[in-house]
């Protein structure tokens, strides 16, 4: 498998320099670069892209809800400086170093050419992959970065295309996810997905169903600020999709060390990475909410003193950083071990979506779901039984249906959805309201971040058409 990665890779890479991709086709196209990517190969490289894509989103997005801190004192994440978020628009693949490319339009670019060629082969599994690929690429993008280029991004002889309204691509995505749904559904493709090449669900079209119905329950519910919010039309879309842990959309093949894993590595090197949030371990280890959550031990370990300590986020770190002062990744954690999966979309998500959806009609179906959310995460990171039970168990977290809140909702979500972009979301659609949750020390701006400023590669080469951010704590048009 790690030889057929390398090959991804590779390959990858001859797919950027050769396809025409328009305004973000910065390389020269290589002459001895096939114009004719086999479809099974485009198919693991944008299961593979996708995946990173989620982490290089996590890795920005982590730090704005607190989870993770910078070592060092005034880091631009950690103090909501507008940081050149180019690696997220996209990566330029260079195949001298290994880099493959990425990021959001090189990976959107090469799920179209898999598409055009599945259209072609009426290769209608392929056509489904595609359409929810580019739907989860697409909404993550707007999600950081609000209004983008969509409909004319893809046009090879256009190098400043417009940029289309969010809502207008956030809708687009829900279409796509529809019309997927209906492609896995059509009878006798030509060709099928290969196992082996489906980096996400081994080729299994009943679990790509239930992600574009998991997806679409996750799309609509950011929603929840906006009179067009439907609990009805998400609880539907959640009866079609996952129901156990087994069904996640997760990454777990990779071509050297996983990525949260190559973090807690590299701290084991004194190349500082991947430490703990003061807010996150304060979450988690009583002092916020009076209770343990045994998770903690399966992301983190404990410091030299015996307790978990987490670093302020914009103050740095207090100790030197080579001696277990504070908490960090775990090289031996769920999220950081070896070969640690990357997380798209996962059931306790499900539940928690699914628990805040039905509160104000079904208190009792939503108090329900809320303690099956926990407990799937608890199952996930494989939280002993007993260790489960007792935390279930605790009054803080059993309250019962009559004292059941949305806050504890949030609450749960926040822990379950460690690392993953969509954290983020929550935490503005909650309008960051968590129990004791602070501005970063030195912020940059007197209330919580709220958008991604644009990158550079766009405000130098398409200038013209990027829209004007007036700050960082603009709310984005699902925020208002």
């Amino acid at each position: 498998m790690q030889n057929k990665l390398f090959y991804i890779l590779a390959l990858s890479s001859v797919i950027f320099g050769s396809c025409k991709k328009g305004y973000l086709d910065v390389n020269e196209v290589n002459p001895n670069q096939t114009e004719n990517p086999p479809i099974n190969g485009l198919l693991a490289s944008v299961t593979y892209q996708t995946g990173l894509n989620i982490y290089r989103a996590g890795n920005v997005t982590s730090y704005y809800v607190q989870q993770l801190a910078s070592p060092n004192a005034s880091s631009g994440s950690d103090i909501y400086d507008n940081v050149d978020r180019s690696s997220l628009w996209f990566v330029v693949a260079t195949p001298t170093s290994g880099n493959a490319g990425g990021g959001f339009y090189n990976t959107i670019g090469d799920i179209r050419v898999m598409q055009e060629k599945a259209i072609a082969n009426n290769g209608f599994q392929h056509i489904g992959v595609a359409k929810v690929l580019e739907a989860i690429n697409m909404s993550t993008l707007i999600d950081l970065f609000g209004d983008a280029p969509y409909t004319e991004a893809f046009n090879p002889t256009d190098f400043t295309p417009k940029y289309d309204k969010a809502e207008d691509i956030f809708n687009a995505c829900i279409k796509l996810l529809d019309e997927a749904i209906v492609e896995f559904n059509k009878a006798n493709p030509a060709i099928k997905l290969d196992a082996s090449s489906d980096l996400i669900h081994g080729g299994v079209i009943s679990a790509w169903i239930k992600t574009a119905n998991a997806l679409k329950a996750r799309l609509l519910n950011r929603l929840s600020k906006r009179s067009s919010y439907s609990p009805t039309t998400i609880l539907a879309a959640l009866a079609n999709a996952y129901a156990s842990n087994n069904d996640d959309a997760q990454l777990t093949k990779f071509t050297g060390r996983s990525p949260w894993n190559q973090a807690a590595y590299n701290n084991t090197q004194l190349l500082l990475d991947g430490w703990m949030s003061e807010q996150f371990i304060d979450h988690l280890d009583g002092t916020t909410y009076g209770v343990f959550d045994p998770r903690i031990k399966y992301i983190t370990d404990t410091t030299k003193f015996g307790d978990y300590r987490g670093t302020p986020n914009g103050k740095g770190r207090i100790g030197t950083g080579t001696n277990k002062e504070e908490s960090y990744l775990s090289v031996n954690g769920f999220y950081s071990k070896s070969g640690a999966p990357l997380l798209l979309v996962t059931y306790a998500e499900m539940k928690f979506i699914e628990s805040e959806a039905s509160f104000a009609t079904d208190k009792t179906r939503s108090y329900n779901a809320y303690l099956a959310g926990i407990a799937a995460n608890m199952d996930k990171l494989g939280v002993t039984a007993v260790e489960k039970n007792t935390y279930l168990a605790n009054p803080a977290v059993a309250v019962g249906v009559a004292a059941f809140t949305k806050d504890l909702i949030f609450k749960e979500k926040y822990t379950a959805m460690f690392l993953h972009p969509e954290a983020w979301t929550d935490a503005r659609r909650y309008d960051y309201k968590y129990k004791d949750f602070t501005l970063p020390f030195n912020a940059l701006l007197s209330t919580f971040i709220r958008r991604v400023g644009y990158p550079s590669t766009e405000t130098d080469r398409n200038g013209e058409n990027v829209p004007a951010v007036a700050s960082l704590a603009d709310k984005l048009w699902w925020d208002q």
